[in-house]
């Protein structure tokens, strides 16, 4: 276990004394075990870390609402605290998200981000959530509203405790461009054509920001791509960290 700012962060790492530090990111809702079928392949030629973000799998809730830059410092201090160099990051999702931050401010000799979102999502709001906004300004209406409020969420939203929804309402309130502006690793972009979550346009955007980008779709596949295409994705990591 890693303390940092009075939590305890749950990681698994493998040291080979490599000169290369993989670290792998889960995303939102997920844990350790989610990323251990793409890492594992890299057990035995380099170091792993793989981390248990705060809020999920065994590692505790933040004791406030963090932002990305916070899950990005934390990583940053776990990885110093290990004494790694020459990082590479695999982030899925949120973890991709949360990669793109630390890209942007540490240094990274590889970023391999897999269905990350980066941008605020614009939703169309329906007439009936303006008028339980409108509800939850009246103190009658009040815990009503947002009880229903919380229902009409994502499932994301309603599995999550009130600090995580906090958490991940800073987290898809957050735009990441200027971020994305500044990095300077070699990045791929691994995608699903079919992600009904975040779309694949997404990924043609973010490759457009980064000076040294490239998108690799993946035709047919979904969110969860790199479980969908293990193998493939595998050996691209691998010919890519080369």
């Amino acid at each position: 276990m890693f303390h940092y700012r009075n939590i305890k962060i749950n990681y698994f790492f493998i040291n080979n004394n490599s000169f290369k530090t993989l670290v792998f990111l889960h995303g939102w809702g997920q844990n350790i075990e989610m990323m251990q079928p793409i890492a594992k392949p890299f057990y035995e030629q380099y170091n792993v870390l793989i981390i248990d973000l705060p809020g999920f799998g065994k590692s505790n809730e933040p004791k406030e609402v963090w932002s990305l830059e916070d899950y990005a410092e934390m990583i940053h201090a776990l990885i110093c605290s290990l004494e790694l160099e020459d990082v590479s990051l695999i982030g899925h999702s949120f973890g991709g998200k949360i990669s793109i931050i630390y890209a942007s401010i540490y240094d990274v000799s590889q970023l391999i981000l897999i269905a990350s979102p980066y941008k605020v999502a614009r939703k169309k709001i329906s007439f009936k959530v303006k008028v339980l906004k409108v509800m939850a300004k009246m103190p009658l209406f009040h815990n009503w509203a947002l009880k229903t409020k919380q229902k009409m969420g994502s499932v994301d939203y309603r599995n999550a405790t009130p600090r995580m929804r906090d958490i991940l309402v800073k987290h898809v309130n957050t735009d990441t461009t200027e971020n994305l502006k500044k990095i300077k690793a070699p990045t791929i972009i691994l995608w699903g054509t079919n992600d009904s979550a975040v779309g694949i346009e997404n990924a043609y955007e973010i490759e457009s920001f980064i000076k040294d980008a490239a998108v690799i779709p993946f035709i047919g596949r979904t969110h969860y791509v790199y479980l969908e295409e293990l193998n493939r994705t595998v050996e691209i990591i691998k010919s890519f960290i080369r």
